[in-house]
């Protein structure tokens, strides 16, 4: 069991209140790279959901100055870079990535509640600058209302404070779903969050398995935005479960990144880009590279530098030094990359780097060896699905257009990231790619002070920016005489 200052309470969190599950029913949170059962969380479902919806609606009803949220925001930021070791210590306990990483992962985090409390002034009433038929017309921007926050596995910090910075910084009153595999994050920033003088019912979270929980958010007439982070079918479901409550929502989905090298990019400097970019969360990111593209004429330095620098790469325990790559996040993600891998090989591929990864003990020690994969094709799974997992695999063009036809050949368009030195040249290329994020010269993904979405089947909404914020705030438009 994980002990930590930060778990003091191991429950959800509704109406200002520990709250566990009515049911008395449990489930087992365990550490992906040792199979350790860390904790057993509440399995809330419906009617504790219904509960924080209420307790939320009910707060609104007395709204807090942004004066006031501004202080909730800055103490925030501040008490996450004043535990980041201990909360990095619990996201690599149970979600498996290298402690260097979760360390990241909570300064990254702060920095949202740190934005989000500099742009409170973005919500001051606008007055239009012209008289309109004789009246004066004011722009506002009202709190959508109770927001329900689901988050997903993989940044279980991260993804929370991407969407609970700027629902706070709105007014808006929450209730939190984080993800069943990775809780514990969550709860440890409830425990701070309980330091805060927040009235009840602002700040809700329950715990539990998606559907019953989803189930409230979606149909609950007083929950009046979802933000979601996850697969495209699962945001697929939420705009039809919405679809007769007419709700809003923000939804950053799947991805299928494009990672272009031209052949007159730096080599060196491509492949270290995507070695960071690639194996950050062991491949488990949404933004990482999934299909990498390399103009023939440098096709063969590239394989070779790539494959060069992941032979490098150490595998193993998040918690021990060293350790660049950590555990998938269970079996079904290793025998999903695995399956990938071999029906590559089969159609093709050959291995550069990586070697036989053995397979995971139950549902635990899940270790992929990260691989280099040359000569790969659009016939091959990992070109069509995303990985999800440490495996990088390489296929060649010859032309830019046939680079352009085959980055946007996806139905997703959440990041891209494209290599070249011509200025000119990648001012032409980019404004063709149908990607929200593209990186020119850099695997960098999101921060906190840039709008951040996905185009086509990987979603609508913004996160980050003063974009971000907007997406938690109603338009209403007053007119006087």
């Amino acid at each position: 069991m994980i002990q930590s200052p930060l778990l003091n309470n191991v429950k959800g969190f509704v109406a200002g209140h520990w709250a566990g599950a009515r049911s008395g029913k449990t489930l087992a949170v365990i550490n992906p790279a040792t199979g350790e059962h860390l904790a057993d969380v509440p399995d809330m479902a419906g009617a504790e959901t219904t509960a924080a919806v209420e307790a939320a609606a009910e707060a609104l009803r007395s709204p807090v100055a942004a004066e006031k949220r501004r202080h909730w925001l800055t103490e925030t930021a501040r008490l996450l870079l004043d535990n980041r070791q201990e909360l990095a210590r619990i996201i690599t306990s149970e979600q498996g990535k290298p402690l260097k990483e979760s360390v990241v992962e909570v300064e990254y985090s702060a920095g949202f509640f740190s934005f989000f409390a500099a742009q409170l002034d973005h919500l001051a009433p606008e007055p239009l600058p012209n008289r309109i038929r004789q009246m004066q017309w004011t722009v506002h921007r009202r709190p959508a209302g109770v927001v329900g926050l689901i988050t997903p596995w993989n940044f279980p910090l991260a993804m929370l404070a991407k969407k609970l910075a700027p629902a706070m910084a709105a007014g808006c009153a929450v209730v939190t779903k984080p993800a069943d595999l990775t809780p514990l994050t969550a709860i440890a920033l409830w425990n701070l969050l309980e330091q805060l003088d927040v009235p009840a019912g602002w700040l809700n979270l329950v715990i539990g398995r998606p559907a019953p929980i989803g189930e409230v958010l979606c149909s609950h007439p007083a929950v009046r935005l979802i933000s979601f982070t996850g697969s495209t079918a699962v945001g697929k479901h939420l705009i039809q479960a919405t679809a007769p409550y007419v709700k809003r929502l923000a939804l950053e989905l799947g991805g299928n990144a494009p990672y272009i090298v031209l052949n007159d990019a730096d080599v060196n400097v491509a492949a270290d880009a995507l070695v960071a970019n690639k194996f950050r969360c062991a491949g488990q990111t949404c933004v990482c590279a999934n299909r990498i593209y390399v103009q023939r004429d440098v096709e063969q330095s590239f394989v070779e530098a790539v494959s060069e620098r992941v032979r490098r790469l150490k595998v193993g325990n998040g918690m021990e030094p060293q350790v660049d790559i950590g555990p998938l996040i269970n079996r079904a993600a290793f025998e999903k990359v695995d399956r990938h891998v071999k029906d590559a090989m089969e159609r093709g591929s050959r291995r550069t780097a990586g070697e036989f990864s053995p397979i995971p003990q139950g549902d635990w020690g899940a270790f992929y060896s990260p691989t280099v994969l040359a000569g790969a094709h659009a016939g091959m799974l990992l070109s069509r699905e995303e990985t999800f997992g440490p495996v990088i695999a390489i296929e060649t063009f010859d032309t830019e257009e046939e680079a352009v036809a085959k980055a946007n050949g996806t139905p997703f368009g959440l990041a891209a990231y494209v290599f070249m030195r011509d200025g000119e040249r990648a001012e032409r290329f980019i404004q063709q790619l149908q990607f929200g994020h593209v990186g020119l010269n850099t695997g960098t993904g999101p921060a906190p002070e840039a709008p951040f979405g996905g185009m086509k089947q990987s979603g609508f909404g913004r996160e980050g920016g003063v974009e971000g914020l907007h997406e938690f705030c109603e338009v209403q438009t007053v007119v006087t005489p």
